[in-house]
C-alpha cells in the first residue's frame, strides 16, 4: 500500500493542497487490489491489472486530483467532463467502471468513511419535489429534446431496463422485442386485459400506454414533461387509439378516480424519500377493490440507501435533478406506514439493464454526430457518456438492481 507520506506528487505543480496529495494516495490505494491500471502521463503505472485488463489514463493530474480532493462525491464525474482523465485504447468505459462499483463500499478506508458528512454536500432544497419543483426536476432531464432520445433509443422509445429472453449472453437478441417483452410483462403483473381501466403514472413516450390500449384497456396516462406528452399523443394518433387512451400533464398527486390497474415504470426514483408517503398513498387511493398495482423500480441494498440518501450526488446534479434510488425495505416501511398496500411480487432482472445501459451507449456513441447538431456540445457529450457507463457499471456488478414489483391491497 502506498503510504500518504510517501506517495509520488511531483505532477502537481507548486504548492500541494493538502485534499489533492491525500486524493493521490487514496487513488493508489484504491486501486491496488482492482484488476485495472491507471496510467500516468510520466509513464507510471498503479494498480494490479494485465495488460488485457481495463486501463484508466489520467490526461492532466494536477487538475484531477484537484477536483476529486475539492469534492469526492461530484470531482470524478467533473473531472471526466474537463477530460482531465479517459480510457486507454482499447479499454470500454462501462468495464472499466465496473470493478470500481462492484468495491465501492469498500473503497476508501473505514475511518475516512466516518468523515462522509465532512466532504459531503447536502442536496440542494430548490430540488424538493414539490408540485412545482417536480416540474422542474422532470423537464431538466426528459424535456432535454425528443430527437436527443431518438438517436439512442430502440422504437419504443422506452427509457427503461428491457427484459431480454434467459440467461446471459444476450448478444442476438433485439432491444426492441427485450422492451415489449418488458412491457408486456408489467401489463400481466398488473392483470390488464380487455376493460381494464388503467392508469400509467410516468407515460413516457406512449409504448405502454399504445400496447394496453392494444389489449382493449382504457388507459389513463400521466407525465411531468411537455415534450413526452407531445411526442405520445401523436403517436396515439397515429394508432387510431384516442378513444381509449387519455394522456395529461398532471401531477400523479392530482389524479381523481379509480382504476382497476395502476402501472409505474422506473418512475419512482423521480418521487424522493421525502414523498415517498404521498406517492404510496395515492396509489392505495387510487385503486380500486380487487385491482393490482405493478412497479418497476431500480433498487439499491437498504444500507447504501442509509449511507448515501442524504448527500449530493454527481448523478442529482448533473443527470437526474431530484432523482432518488430507493431499496425494497424502504419501500416496504413507507407502504406499511401509509397504505393497505404489499408487496407480493418481486422479479429482478439486474443484468439486463446492464445490456440496456451498453446497447443505449454504443448507440448514443455512433449517433454523436447526428446528436451534436441538436446543440449539445462536448461536455455533453462526455457527461452522458459517463453517466451511461456508469449506470451500467453499477447494473453489471450487482451495486444496483431493478425489479417488477407487484402490489396489491392487504385484508380491510
Amino acid at each position: 500500500m502506498t503510504s500518504i507520506t510517501t506517495a509520488r506528487v511531483h505532477d502537481l505543480p507548486g504548492p500541494l493542497r493538502p485534499r489533492a496529495w491525500l486524493t493521490r494516495a487514496l487513488v493508489d490505494r484504491a486501486v491496488a487490489g482492482l484488476p485495472v491500471r491507471v496510467l500516468y502521463p510520466d509513464g507510471e503505472v498503479r494498480g494490479v491489472g494485465g495488460p488485457d485488463d481495463p486501463a484508466v489514463r489520467i490526461v492532466r493530474p494536477a487538475s484531477f486530483f484537484d477536483h476529486l480532493g475539492r469534492n469526492p462525491k461530484m470531482g470524478l464525474g467533473e473531472a471526466y467532463m474537463a477530460g482531465d482523465w479517459t480510457v486507454a485504447e482499447g479499454t470500454d468505459l462501462g468495464e472499466l467502471l465496473t470493478p470500481f462499483a462492484a468495491r465501492l463500499p469498500t473503497l476508501l478506508p473505514r475511518p475516512l468513511t466516518r468523515l462522509r458528512g465532512v466532504v459531503d454536500q447536502r442536496i440542494p432544497r430548490r430540488l424538493r419535489n414539490t408540485v412545482s419543483g417536480a416540474r422542474a426536476n422532470v423537464s431538466a432531464h426528459y424535456d432535454l429534446s425528443n430527437d436527443l432520445f431518438a438517436r439512442f433509443l430502440d422504437p419504443t422509445m422506452s427509457y427503461s431496463s428491457a427484459l431480454f429472453d434467459g440467461a446471459p449472453p444476450y448478444a442476438g437478441q433485439s432491444l426492441e422485442e427485450a422492451q415489449r417483452r418488458k412491457i408486456d410483462r408489467i401489463l400481466d403483473l398488473a392483470g390488464v386485459t380487455e376493460g381494464t381501466r388503467l392508469l400509467e403514472i410516468g407515460t413516457g413516450w406512449g409504448a405502454l400506454a399504445i400496447a394496453a390500449a392494444r389489449r382493449g384497456a382504457q388507459v389513463t396516462g400521466v407525465t411531468l414533461s411537455h415534450e413526452q406528452l407531445g411526442f405520445a399523443k401523436s403517436w396515439v394518433a397515429e394508432a387510431d387509439l384516442d378513444d381509449r387512451v387519455d394522456l395529461r400533464l398532471q401531477d400523479y398527486r392530482s389524479v381523481r378516480g379509480e382504476y382497476d390497474a395502476i402501472v409505474s415504470v422506473e418512475m419512482i426514483e423521480a418521487v424522493g424519500e421525502e414523498y415517498w408517503p404521498e406517492y404510496f398513498s395515492t396509489l392505495d387511493r387510487l385503486l380500486a377493490p380487487g385491482g393490482r398495482i405493478a412497479v418497476q423500480a431500480i433498487l439499491m441494498d437498504h444500507d447504501r440507501l442509509l449511507a448515501t440518501r442524504n448527500s449530493f450526488s454527481w448523478i442529482q446534479k448533473y443527470i437526474f435533478p431530484g432523482g432518488l434510488i430507493p431499496s425494497r425495505q424502504a419501500i416496504e416501511e413507507s407502504l406499511a406506514a401509509n397504505t393497505r398496500l404489499r408487496i407480493v411480487a418481486d422479479d429482478r432482472f439486474g443484468p439486463h439493464y446492464a445490456e440496456t445501459l451498453r446497447r443505449w451507449r454504443q448507440r448514443f456513441d455512433e449517433q454523436w454526430p447526428r446528436i451534436r447538431p441538436l446543440g449539445f456540445d462536448e461536455t455533453f457529450r462526455r457527461m452522458w457518456e459517463l453517466y451511461l457507463a456508469y449506470s451500467e457499471a453499477g447494473f453489471a456488478s450487482g451495486y444496483l438492481d431493478v425489479g417488477q414489483l407487484q402490489l396489491t391491497r392487504g385484508p380491510e
